[in-house]
């Protein structure tokens, strides 16, 4: 099985942003996804200042990303399949690529972003990856220790060091991911099914889509694919869209100041007094009010 390509992320089409040509008609262009980064590591912990919904709401992001769990237990969904995660979890996760997870009291951690324009050879899938063994754990912590020791030094060739780190972090990844490919089994239809309806809803949440036309264009009736997001990640399909229309409706609310009418119109909800109704009923709170205390 064939987990990598060579090819620069940047170059491949990920399903993360729409052209100007596909947006609804007289919709000005909203930017709804994070803007091109550089390579930076952040403790877990730290991934929720501003609020838990930055990490326990559906989302994806325009990176790719891998964390490292070295404390805590929780559970994490992954392309529409929920599952528990522990000490010893590394989770890398494709750019546009829905997600979430629980944050607990006890979670500890690191996550590498790579950026927007990362050409590091990554996985181009996602990949949980228990890491049972002693001699692996210590590889990866001191790979990761190395890049953050290299991404704050001064010292010539800091940046180049950093570079080649990044690379034994792909190495990692890539053998890791082949012994846990060599003992996986066919996942379930239900699972490959929630995850074929989370990359398509990644694709067509602001273009005002419901579950029924989603469920049409998988094959499936709305019913059938209820019942596959429950079994998969303990969800309803269209819980799972209503929470990353909202998710991105609060990042484009705390993080721009664009009109809310404005930000309406680009999730796809058909009037700003909709989109009102909907932000206030999940969050208590109206976008006008939920922005000034952001």
């Amino acid at each position: 099985m064939k987990l990598f390509s060579a090819i620069p992320l940047s170059q491949l089409d990920l399903g993360g942003t729409k052209t100007a040509s596909a947006q609804t008609p007289g919709a000005r262009a909203i930017s709804l996804l994070e803007p091109p980064s550089q390579v930076r590591i952040v403790p877990i912990q730290r991934l929720a200042a501003g609020g838990r919904w930055r990490v326990e709401a559906m989302r994806s992001l325009s990176e790719p990303v891998l964390m490292w769990f070295t404390r805590g237990q929780g559970r994490i969904t992954l392309g529409g399949v929920t599952r528990g995660y522990g000490t010893h979890n590394a989770v890398f996760i494709p750019a546009g690529v829905m997600h979430s997870f629980e944050l607990g009291a006890q979670t500890a951690g690191v996550a590498l972003y790579f950026g927007a324009n990362s050409d590091v050879t990554l996985p181009h899938s996602i990949q949980h990856l228990r890491i049972r063994e002693s001699a692996p754990q210590t590889e990866v912590a001191a790979i990761l220790e190395s890049i953050q020791r290299e991404l704050e030094s001064t010292r010539p060739g800091a940046e180049r060091a950093a570079r080649h780190h990044l690379g034994l972090l792909g190495v990692w990844l890539e053998r890791q991911a082949e012994i846990a490919a060599a003992d996986a089994k066919r996942p379930p239809a239900s699972r490959r099914l929630a995850a074929r309806y989370t990359a398509l809803l990644e694709r067509e949440f602001r273009s005002g889509l419901g579950v029924a036309e989603m469920a049409a264009e998988l094959g499936v009736t709305p019913t059938h694919l209820t019942r596959a997001c429950r079994e998969a990640c303990g969800r309803p399909a269209h819980e799972l869209l209503a929470d990353r229309r909202l998710y991105e409706a609060r990042r484009l609310l705390s993080e721009t100041r664009e009109p809310v009418k404005e930000i309406a119109t680009a999730l796809g909800f058909t009037s700003p007094a909709y989109f009102t109704r909907a932000f206030h009923a999940s969050t208590g709170k109206t976008p006008t009010a939920f922005r000034k205390s952001a």
